[in-house]
């Protein structure tokens, strides 16, 4: 039987920043384009992946959209694009909003198709009536998001509004220490000591030539420190603007300012009026009935809504490899209730599958939605050595595991339909004396089967787990412990 898990794209891609939009009968999803093991975020070009709107387990890929160099102002290739958005114009065209790293500049792309290519089409700018028409750089041009409503008038949005859990600050640097580093550097650091963060989500409307602004740039949401009596008090706006029209109402999704979070927003008004509506998703389910500990490496989120056929999905995105820098793409379905409100929804290894996952063949082990090691840190800190041993989803060679796996591991898997009495076994190599338990539930405490493992080889072993039944659908948890460390590569139903 066909199936789909998180992530819904091969273990082997990386398209976080996941922008779903529905053109001609297929989803299309628009992203950045991380890499294995990254040293910095988005390191590959633009690629893009369709599926039908009835088949969500059918992904295509549908190559290369558009490359760094094609934009005049990244012809020596030394920027990366960050997260883009894609819009039919009301011209028919489809046109791809991006941004390159925190270079001040929206640019946009155009193409006859949603799969692209795209060609460099222009800058954001503003009339010739506001600043003598020219580009956008203020309030922090960054994470664009676009929507073309139904009476074909289209809006912009961007922003980013560090403050809070997640204050920045570049170092100052002096003209003299900059011009000792290499000539392809000193460019985006004369950039980089100039830029002021803005501190909202800011909203605008285009002419139809798609690029040009009417007016000026006015908050949407608010962020940094001016969220005090507003509503949105511990989740202001941090990046990752996203906007969806839901019937008469619009729905602004983005990344607080905890950053592991997707929220919303919701407006009677495309630009202002926005009220908080709450969390949809947190890549550790924070917050999702009342968790306080992570289920998974905490990092930064970034997503869009969909509605495919009758179901609404939020899109988001995990971290791996013990960086920030290799972030996958994963989705989960939502409720829009008839008061428009959405609960927030956990994590799940099934995602766009419509159900549970068959409790019967093989699975990688790098689907587990819940990855806990007593290293898995509380907070984010990209720059906490933890990173790099805690258990963690690796890839070398185009083939994904997990390691370290350890004493006081837990890796789960949400959701399996009923189970058979039988066996299951686990794809190991390491060195470990100590035992696995598999239970339904967290804590452990409703074991259905369990082993004691002494291991030490370089190869991959099967190791047998005799199992009871379950007759629900259910949760999987393979808890370790004992002594050693340990890769895990497969779980297999037998």
């Amino acid at each position: 039987m066909e199936q789909i898990f998180n992530p819904y794209l091969p273990l082997t891609e990386y398209v976080p920043d996941g922008e779903p939009h529905v053109f001609d009968g297929r989803v299309y999803i628009y992203g950045s384009h991380d890499v294995p093991n990254g040293i910095q975020y988005c390191e590959g070009h633009y690629v893009t992946w369709s599926a039908p709107v009835d088949n969500l387990k059918d992904w295509r890929y549908e190559g290369v959209i558009y490359r760094r160099n094609q934009d005049p102002s990244n012809q020596n290739d030394q920027m990366q694009l960050w997260a883009p958005d894609v819009t039919k114009g009301p011209d028919g065209r489809y046109y791809l909003y991006y941004c390159f790293s925190f270079y001040p500049e929206i640019g946009v792309a155009v193409s006859d198709s949603p799969a692209g290519p795209f060609e460099f089409y222009g800058h954001v700018k503003y009339p010739a009536s506001i600043l003598g028409g020219k580009t956008l750089q203020e309030h922090m041009p960054f994470d664009p998001a676009v929507l073309t409503d139904d009476d074909g008038r289209v809006y912009l949005y961007y922003g980013f509004a560090p403050a809070c859990e997640k204050e920045m600050h570049f170092p100052e640097i002096s003209e003299e220490e900059i011009s000792k580093l290499p000539k392809e550097k000193q460019g985006i650091m004369r950039l980089l000591s100039t830029i002021r963060f803005g501190e909202n989500g800011m909203a605008v409307e285009l002419e139809p030539d798609m690029i040009t602004m009417k007016t000026e740039p006015k908050p949407c949401i608010p962020g940094g420190h001016h969220t005090a009596g507003t509503g949105f008090e511990g989740h202001g706006f941090f990046e990752a603007s996203s906007i969806r029209k839901v019937g008469s109402k619009y729905y602004f999704v983005y990344s607080s300012h905890k950053s592991h979070e997707l929220c919303y927003a919701v407006s009677d008004h495309p630009i202002e009026g926005y009220r908080y509506g709450g969390t949809i998703v947190s890549n550790g389910d924070i917050g999702y009935q009342g968790r306080e500990n992570p289920v998974n490496t905490l990092g930064n989120n970034h997503g869009g809504m969909i509605q495919i056929g009758e179901d609404w999905y939020i899109f988001y995105h995990r971290q791996t490899n013990g960086t920030e820098f290799s972030r996958q793409g994963c989705a989960e379905k939502i409720q829009i209730q008839e008061d428009g409100s959405i609960a927030q929804v956990e994590i799940t290894s099934c995602g766009l599958n419509g159900g549970p996952l068959k409790a019967s063949g093989i699975y990688p082990a790098a689907i587990a939605c819940h990855l806990t090691s007593k290293e898995t840190m509380k907070n984010i800190d990209y720059n906490a050595p933890v990173m790099k041993t805690q258990t963690r989803i690796v890839e070398h060679q185009n083939s994904v595991w997990v390691t370290d796996v350890k004493d006081g591991t837990v890796l789960g898997y949400k959701y399996f339909d009923s189970q058979e009495a039988g066996e299951m076994f686990v794809e190991l190599r390491g060195s470990f004396n100590g035992k696995i338990t598999i239970s339904t539930d967290e804590q452990a405490a409703c074991v259905i089967g369990e082993t004691n493992v002494e291991i030490s080889q370089e190869c991959w072993k099967n190791v047998r787990i005799p199992v009871n039944a379950v007759e629900e659908v259910h949760a999987l948890y393979f808890t370790f412990a004992g002594k050693g460390t340990l890769e895990v590569k497969t779980i297999l139903f037998a």
